[in-house]
């Protein structure tokens, strides 16, 4: 899987587009951009640190039974809460433009970002495809245990942490091997993220990565959730009515997680062909280059927005987990006591 940082795998553009057919400036928009990163990263750490941390808790409760889905739903917590610890290192870097913490650590805040992207999906993909399997084949769900479970999710994490692992090769420290230079920042140890420079890469090599990361990384992904909700849906339709009350909560869980894929994950992967292209000049046409450059950052923050949202998948989609959440202590039931309305309509 190729992954890319802030403004893209091969950051190489900052301020003027440094294209033959370009006059355009963009320092004032990579200036906005650094700003809406901080608020951003703000707004996302404390819900998101609430809500992973909680989810967490109550699922490892449930880790004991064999509730469906749950050692997914674990782990999927557990990379978005990595994702949100390492948040206020990306707030201190765009809020006062200094990196005091070390190359390694920012190439490993890197890393763990799209770490916590792919995991997501692939969580994602796991969750729907168990929900699709076991509610049309039931006895594969009776003979199921939970150390396949276990072995899925270990295999996922090994997965997705070597296939994320070209991206720190990508990264350059020497001037002499990036795309160009940087007018907003010069390359030094204190810059990181949007800043640093990457390496220029040959035309099949960036085919190979473009293609790698969108089939295992999107398209795959995306057939295999949507099979299931197709699937689901016709099952649904089919069904006598006394076996129509699992399927509907079934296709709602994996509708969600269509729903959370498409919103979160689809523009950063439609967007990153271009964007790769782009910043590897093998697109040079103007418009593109300028709409592209500007759609990225958006991306990406909508891409960072689901480790807020997939707490709330748990929680609308769950009863039983609703049910341990309420028990946990008087100030969580108190904030989610407003929900109750929204998840008695849908249960």
């Amino acid at each position: 899987i190729m992954t890319v940082n802030e403004t893209g795998p091969t950051e190489g553009f900052s301020g003027n587009l440094s294209h033959p057919s370009c006059n355009h400036d963009l320092s004032c928009w990579e200036q906005t951009m650094d700003k809406m990163y901080t608020y951003f990263y703000l707004l996302l750490f404390v819900p998101g640190l609430f809500l992973n941390t909680t989810a967490l808790w109550v699922l490892c409760k449930h880790f004991s039974k064999k509730t469906k889905a749950v050692i997914f739903m674990i782990n999927l917590a557990l990379a978005d809460l990595v994702h949100v610890l390492s948040l206020p290192l990306r707030i201190y870097y765009y809020f006062t433009h200094s990196w005091p913490f070390g190359k390694g650590i920012c190439l490993l805040c890197f890393y763990l970002k799209y770490l916590n992207m792919y995991a997501a999906i692939f969580f994602l993909v796991c969750i729907s495809l168990q929900r699709y399997r076991f509610l049309l084949k039931p006895f594969t769900a009776r003979r199921w245990r939970r150390r396949y479970d276990l072995l899925i999710s270990v295999a996922v994490w090994v997965f997705v942490a070597v296939g994320c692992l070209p991206f720190i090769l990508m990264r350059s420290s020497e001037s002499g091997n990036t795309n160009e230079s940087l007018p907003h920042h010069s390359s030094t140890p204190a810059n990181c993220f949007k800043d640093l420079p990457t390496r220029k890469i040959s035309v099949p090599l960036a085919v190979s990565l473009i293609s790698m990361c969108e089939l295992f990384g999107f398209l795959l992904p995306l057939v295999c959730i949507s099979y299931c909700s197709i699937r689901i849906a016709w099952s649904l339709n089919h069904s006598q009515p006394q076996d129509r009350s699992e399927k509907r909560r079934a296709l709602r869980m994996v509708l969600s997680c269509s729903a959370l894929f498409l919103l979160c994950f689809a523009p950063y992967h439609i967007n990153f062909v271009l964007y790769l292209m782009v910043s590897q000049r093998y697109v040079v046409r103007c418009a593109t280059v300028l709409a592209v450059k500007q759609f990225h950052p958006i991306s990406l923050c909508l891409a960072s927005m689901s480790c807020c949202l997939n707490p709330l998948l748990y929680y609308f989609l769950n009863a039983e987990f609703r049910m341990h959440l309420r028990r946990t202590s008087s100030f969580t039931n108190s904030i989610l006591s407003s929900m109750e309305s929204i998840c008695s309509e849908r249960d």
